[in-house]
């Protein structure tokens, strides 16, 4: 019965310390979606004047379109978390003896990292940075990031899957491989929402669908044992998902402003920050099912394996008012043997449409945006939006689905994130 008590108790302490601050950083999510969306169509002749514009070739107008406005949701979000910092320790501010400094270094090397992210990803909206160079700025961004895992945590123990735990035990200690994976992660969510974009609307939308995905999946877990962990994530997704709703108000069908690269940037370090800090990285990338498959859909190109035109974005016909499948050609005798052997599975598992043309050949574009117009037909950008966005939502349901009942399958550990 004692043990009862103290468990209640830790229970209702738990619940004093999650609510007040929970309740404030909605609040603030809230007052930062209001802000972000009044101050935007202020700032967008700024942008113009500034030459950070663009012209939509999926309109039949030539209108500018201020580019890289991804910038003022990513700042107003830093201000709102540096202004939640007494919320969210506000409990211990008093009492230096009892105030959690290791917490509050993460946080603010949390924000350090998005912050690096944010700056990195401007310069690269202003300066044009090569693809394969922009590999290294999530990587540098990373590293403030990396370095508070090492003093904080440094655990690098990963839980084997019951079919594999005969030879290699209950766990496995992999080292400095864990820290590579955590890097990767960082390129990856940064990159993976950059690749797949183009049409208004999109870039913002499945950012929105996976923070409130991960909020949700941190909303479920607020009641096991790594409730603290799960608490510093929705203090960072909430102001996110406000701020970024407000963004998707602008950058929704016709797009008023761009989001640029910096708003990818910032999307993807925020989801690894709260992945890798948060110790549930391997459901973050869960959510990123429909990235992640567009990705491996987009190597042979993305490595030049087949031809790969400067812009993959899907064509628009101005006489339809419809988005259509944009093309690559090429001739099958100039690809490599690994370039031959993809392009074949492409067309045996009907990913591609194929149009041969005398010697050359004539494919859709590998990725998911050409690959919906290819089984659907010519989409309005609105709907083309929408049925991408439906399928990031099927994602995160499939997500919850593996990360939930069929888990058991493979782990049986209490905890596995």
């Amino acid at each position: 019965m004692a043990v009862e008590v103290e468990n209640l108790n830790g229970k209702e302490i738990n619940n004093q310390i999650m609510v007040f601050p929970l309740i404030a950083n909605m609040v603030i999510a809230f007052i930062s979606y209001a802000v972000t969306v009044r101050i935007i169509p202020k700032l967008k002749e700024k942008f113009i004047k500034a030459n950070l514009f663009g012209i939509d070739m999926s309109k039949t107008t030539s209108d500018k379109v201020p580019e890289s406005l991804g910038v003022v949701s990513g700042f107003i979000f830093l201000v709102t978390m540096v202004l939640f910092i007494p919320f969210a320790f506000g409990n211990n501010l008093l009492d230096k003896e009892s105030f959690p400094y290791d917490e509050y270094v993460k946080y603010i090397l949390a924000l350090l990292s998005i912050c690096c992210m944010l700056l990195l990803g401007f310069a690269d909206d202003v300066l044009d940075v090569p693809w394969r160079q922009k590999l290294l700025l999530p990587t540098i961004a990373s590293l403030p990031l990396l370095m508070v895992y090492y003093v904080s945590f440094n655990t690098t123990t990963v839980i084997v899957p019951k079919p594999f735990r005969e030879w290699l035990g209950l766990s496995v200690d992999i080292g400095i491989i864990y820290y590579i994976y955590m890097g990767m992660l960082a390129v990856f969510c940064t990159n993976a929402i950059n690749i797949l974009a183009g049409v208004n609307g999109l870039e913002v939308g499945q950012s929105v669908v996976i923070a409130i995905s991960i909020a949700a999946f941190n909303f479920v877990e607020l009641s096991g044992p790594h409730w603290k962990a799960n608490l510093f994530s929705l203090y960072f997704m909430l102001p996110y998902t406000g701020t970024s709703i407000a963004l998707l108000k602008h950058n929704w069908y016709p797009a008023s402003v761009f989001v640029g690269d910096t708003f990818c940037y910032f999307s993807g370090m925020t989801f690894a920050v709260v992945g890798i800090l948060g110790h549930f990285s391997k459901t973050t990338l869960l959510f990123f099912i429909p990235q992640i498959f567009n990705f491996l859909y987009s190597i042979p190109q993305l490595f030049k394996l087949i031809p790969c035109p400067r812009h993959r974005l899907p064509k628009f016909n101005s006489r339809t008012d419809k988005m259509e499948c944009s093309t690559t050609t090429f001739r099958y005798t100039d690809l490599n043997i690994l370039g031959k052997v993809i392009i074949n599975l492409f067309k045996t598992f009907k990913l591609i449409r194929w149009d041969e043309k005398g010697n050359t050949i004539v494919t859709n574009n590998f990725t998911l945006i050409n690959l919906m117009l290819l089984y659907f037909g010519p989409m309005h950008e609105a709907k083309l939006t929408t049925v991408l966005l439906v399928i990031q939502v099927l994602g995160t349901i499939l997500a919850f689905l593996i990360r939930y009942p069929f888990a058991s399958v493979f782990y049986d550990v209490p905890g596995y994130n």
